[in-house]
């Protein structure tokens, strides 16, 4: 049987869907589920965000990560808030640095556009403030799926490939060689239904889980991320 997981050919469409207890929307839909296993512990939308969230780094890597930023706004006991999660750019790289790198623009591949990444922050704080559930439970559904593996849905399987045509021209070079690693590790693209695992997510995970999210910032993780950029 010639089966593609990516054609749906039959004319039906979406409809309005409505919730008395609660809803989590996201284009991933084991995401969403998790958030909603929040609201069924007794956890509040802000507890169903940042799992769902959490659960994206590792269903949907191609539109969030651990590297990103993360911007919210909370509407809370009659009072609005914004959060602005965005990470700093490094502190030595300057103009006249890129200046002297030969560069006029910041360029878009290699270490000098990556920035301290805002969003592990930013969910600590958000938990701190609004949250109600223990911040260590928010984490699991996503720890589970990186380590245990999940079915790669049909948008993020082209995704996927996208970024591999995108990044073939590197491969190779060193400080491209753990994306091929980690999602490429046969050379191709995961296809649409394939079992993808990713465990050393899971272990990163596991430390912002223990430790607030400070393990990226001035633990563990950090480390790793200066030692290796050097």
């Amino acid at each position: 049987m010639d089966f593609d997981a990516s054609v749906y050919p039959y004319g039906s469409h979406r409809e309005v869907v409505y919730g008395r207890r609660g809803m989590v929307c996201t284009s991933q839909s084991l995401a969403a589920q998790a958030g909603l296993d929040m609201l069924k512990k007794g956890g509040n939308a802000i507890d169903a965000a940042l799992a769902t969230a959490m659960c994206l780094t590792v269903l949907e890597p191609t539109s969030n990560g651990l590297g990103s930023d993360a911007f919210a706004l909370i509407w809370t006991k009659g009072r609005l808030y914004g959060i602005n999660g965005s990470g700093w750019s490094p502190a030595r790289l300057t103009r006249d640095e890129l200046l002297k790198r030969g560069y006029d623009q910041v360029p878009l591949r290699g270490w000098e556009p990556v920035m301290v990444p805002g969003a592990p922050a930013a969910w600590a704080e958000i938990h701190r403030r609004f949250g109600r559930l223990p911040f260590e439970e928010l984490f699991e559904p996503a720890i589970a799926y990186a380590r245990d593996g999940y079915a790669v849905m049909p948008n993020l399987a082209a995704m996927l490939a996208d970024s591999l045509a995108s990044f073939a021209p590197y491969k190779g070079e060193k400080i491209f060689q753990p994306l091929f690693d980690t999602f490429f590790p046969q050379g191709q693209a995961p296809k649409a239904g394939d079992i993808l695992k990713l465990p050393e997510l899971a272990k990163s995970l596991e430390l912002l889980r223990d430790s607030h999210c400070r393990a990226l910032y001035n633990g563990e993780l950090a480390d790793a991320i200066d030692a290796w950029s050097r």
